[in-house]
């Protein structure tokens, strides 16, 4: 008779996520992980199949996360600039337990040049990124608050780059006023 399980899943997940991004794929051991996870190794293996499994599943929950709570911020703005400053502002702030930076850019930067699975990943979290800015866009240009000089699409990558950027140096000790300062000579261009 199968033992049923112990713990939620998407809890200890989390918890997957959390170390993960702390400290990267490489540095992250499997007695790490059982340690933070608070669960047997077996029920890692049985649950999440290898240590690989278990980093591309806290990806896709950590893009879940971040989706929900951007379609939120920018669901909640009266205005297209009022939507940007929020998603910029998520970025450079996320949130306060959890690690500076961003989970994709880092394996981005660690992984995708020799990980296809994890090259993919990154590439779909960035198509979604770069759209949800090109909707912005797109708002902002219906509403006259950004100009139609510049291409949508383009000054969606463009400001998709930036905040891949902004990702980076959040994980930093580097001053968040000067990340503010980067936003705003962005957004800037758009006007």
């Amino acid at each position: 008779m199968a033992r049923s399980k112990e713990f939620e899943v998407n809890e200890v997940l989390d918890k997957a996520m959390k170390l993960f991004w702390e400290q990267g794929y490489e540095k992250t051991s499997m007695s790490d992980l059982v340690d933070h996870m608070g669960i047997h190794r077996r029920s890692i293996y049985d649950t999440f199949d290898d240590k690989h499994s278990l980093y591309l599943q806290a990806m896709d929950r950590y893009c879940g996360k971040v989706n929900v709570t951007l379609l939120g911020e920018v669901k909640a703005s009266n205005t297209a600039a009022e939507a940007l400053h929020k998603v910029f502002d998520f970025m450079i702030n996320e949130t306060e337990d959890m690690p500076s930076g961003c989970l994709i850019v880092n394996s981005a930067v660690e992984l995708a040049a020799r990980d296809t699975v994890v090259d993919a990943r990154s590439i779909e979290s960035f198509s979604v990124a770069e759209q949800m800015f090109e909707q912005i866009i797109v708002w902002g240009q219906r509403d006259g608050e950004i100009s139609s000089e510049h291409n949508a699409k383009e000054m969606a990558e463009y400001l998709h780059n930036i905040s891949v950027g902004i990702r980076a140096m959040a994980r930093t000790s580097i001053d968040k006023q000067k990340l503010y300062r980067i936003v705003k000579v962005s957004l800037k261009l758009l006007e």
